[in-house]
């Protein structure tokens, strides 16, 4: 937001971007504030503008600047430079797109889908976050927000299953499954590929890696730019055409599992040829048909409920089937499950350094959950949450345990 700002052009954009889907939702609102004690930002900051019926703010105003008379009559509120700074903090930088406002509003406004398509609006008018733009950019020509292309990918594969010893497919001809990756878990986190690899040789799942369509995560969509967002689903889409895949599984990404499943058909314009389930839901159906049996964990536990996949997911019940009988010592947090509190990085927010400060002071929740438990480890199943705690653990000097329930269940197994 440092170079010049045409604002009329911008505000135009916005408008575009914005008015017929959401002026329902800016009318439905009462103003009753029970949204603000449900955002983990306004919590913990305090901050007025930080209440997420706020963020509807941008959008009334824009409507009241084109609406007649007023703008005829020259009465309209101005648009101003400083406007659109504001916004793009309010949408970008303090809200993670996680929806629990939504599940505490009498009106049911969906705040999240509201801020996704505001985002586009600021993307149409060439505003947005550097460093989330450049992510997108970057998964547009080199195959990944981290820079992970077909070769690394590849070559990355093949020191994984040589190193762990053992198999792990990559282009098969044909597969039933195909599996993705989230380029945070491939650069960070690796031992969470070899662990999905290991759950599907012993389960006997007919699966493969693709170096045509693998990144998971979708940082088109989290930037607001539709054009990559279609760019990322298409790859993963025509690579799982071309095997003929069933199934395509999200890895332990929240975002990545919510654009593909409930956005997927609606970005490229038609309906997917096959399911997609996350991680956690395959291997509850591995569970289910006898296929994966796991020896007990010891040790305390609790989980954490990633908010894409559970509350905006609607796989909320998955991971508990898991840890039943699996985990002897689950202690669930409170709240927990559809009315979780998020971990702070969701929604792109990670990605942002500026937002990193609040976003360490949000973790301070979870802290807080996990000692009223009592639990020696929180475990999760979303790369990005597990590396917006891993940052904010070491900011804060915490001592407990983080841990992936994939991983968790792979050194477990029978």
């Amino acid at each position: 937001m440092n170079a010049p700002v045409n604002v009329k052009a911008a505000a135009k954009a916005f408008l575009a971007q914005t008015e017929e889907y959401l002026a329902a939702y800016t009318e439905a609102c009462v103003h009753c504030g029970q949204c603000a004690e449900a955002c983990h930002f306004y919590v913990t900051s305090g901050d007025p503008r930080h209440t997420p019926a706020y963020k509807l703010f941008p959008i009334a105003k824009a409507m009241k600047n084109n609406k007649w008379p007023l703008n005829w009559l020259g009465l309209a509120p101005a648009i101003t430079e400083a406007d659109l700074k504001e916004w793009e903090e309010l949408l970008f930088d303090t809200c993670t797109m996680c929806g629990r406002c939504t599940t505490i509003c009498p009106m049911a406004i969906d705040i999240a889908g509201i801020v996704g398509r505001a985002r586009q609006a600021f993307a149409a008018a060439g505003l947005g976050p550097e460093d989330l733009q450049a992510a997108a950019v970057n998964s547009r020509d080199h195959g990944s927000p981290l820079g992970l292309s077909p070769e690394k990918l590849a070559d990355r594969l093949e020191w994984l299953a040589d190193e762990h010893e053992t198999d792990i497919p990559v282009n098969k001809d044909k597969a039933d499954v195909l599996l993705t990756v989230s380029s945070i878990e491939m650069m960070k986190y690796p031992e969470s590929i070899v662990a999905m690899a290991k759950i599907m040789n012993k389960a006997g799942v007919n699966y493969t890696f693709s170096t045509k369509g693998y990144e998971s995560t979708n940082f088109g969509y989290l930037a607001g730019k539709a054009d990559i967002a279609k760019i990322m689903t298409l790859r993963i889409v025509e690579a799982a055409e071309k095997i003929g895949a069933k199934t395509v599984i999200i890895p332990e990404c929240g975002h990545a599992y919510g654009v593909m499943r409930w956005g997927g058909g609606n970005t490229i314009g038609r309906p997917l040829p096959f399911e997609v389930l996350h991680i956690t839901e395959y291997l509850a159906r591995l569970k289910r048909e006898g296929k994966l049996k796991m020896k007990p964990l010891d040790g305390s536990i609790t989980y954490h409920d990633p908010c894409q996949i559970s509350r905006r997911g609607g796989a909320t019940q998955d991971a508990r089937y898991l840890l039943e009988g699996f985990a002897k010592d689950f202690r669930e947090m409170t709240p927990a499950a559809d009315y979780n509190w998020c971990c702070g990085g969701g929604g792109g927010v990670q990605a942002m350094g500026r937002a990193a400060d609040l976003r360490h002071k949000v973790f301070k929740l979870k802290i807080d959950q996990v000692a009223k438990t009592g639990a020696a480890t929180m475990v999760s199943s979303c790369a990005n949450c597990r590396m917006t705690m891993d940052e904010s653990k070491e900011y804060w000097k915490w001592q407990g345990g983080l841990d992936s329930l994939v991983e968790v269940i792979a050194a477990h197994l029978e």
